[in-house]
């Protein structure tokens, strides 16, 4: 398990509870299948896990994945692993940040109920495109190169005792 960590929305301190187990290995699958389909191409980047990252003035979120241009370091997509213990703050708060901001693409993944909420920015604000669970697959258009099955995805790990 990581640590408790701050984000920073218009000038205010938000304290963030360290995700938990389930979350870091959904983050970290993520991660993977996200770096693996990006490999190859030049005009994006990307972040680690939680890196800082400047929305506006004032404004220092810190996206469970990010993908920022590689000309410019705006951000363009943002997944956001909706953590149970302070899922105001990521459902709400940061929501409303992203489209005030313009983000392209938003992901909330929310394992409560092992779902993914896919938004696509528009002039009218963040639309929500699609809800996917079961054995959906999550895509992304400007990504070719990208897909994961929202059943991985959300995969609970399985313990081995060294029997059998």
């Amino acid at each position: 398990m990581t640590q408790p960590y701050e984000e920073i929305v218009e000038g205010e301190m938000l304290k963030r509870a360290a995700p938990g187990a389930r979350h870091e290995e959904i983050g970290r699958r993520l991660h993977q299948r996200m770096a693996l389909a990006i490999a190859n191409l030049t005009s994006t980047r990307l972040l680690h896990e939680r890196s800082v990252v400047e929305v506006t003035t004032g404004t220092l979120l810190r996206p469970d994945l990010a993908l920022v241009t590689t000309a410019t370091g705006k951000l363009w997509l943002a997944a956001e692993i909706v953590s149970a213990q302070d899922h105001r703050i990521d459902t709400v708060i940061k929501k409303r940040v992203y489209e005030e901001t313009n983000l392209p693409r938003l992901w909330m993944i929310d394992p409560r109920y092992d779902n993914v909420e896919v938004y696509h920015g528009s002039t009218y604000g963040l639309m929500l495109k699609t809800i996917l669970a079961g054995r959906e697959t999550l895509t992304e258009k400007l990504l070719p190169g990208f897909e994961i099955s929202i059943a991985e995805l959300f995969r609970e790990e399985t313990a081995t005792n060294g029997e059998g």
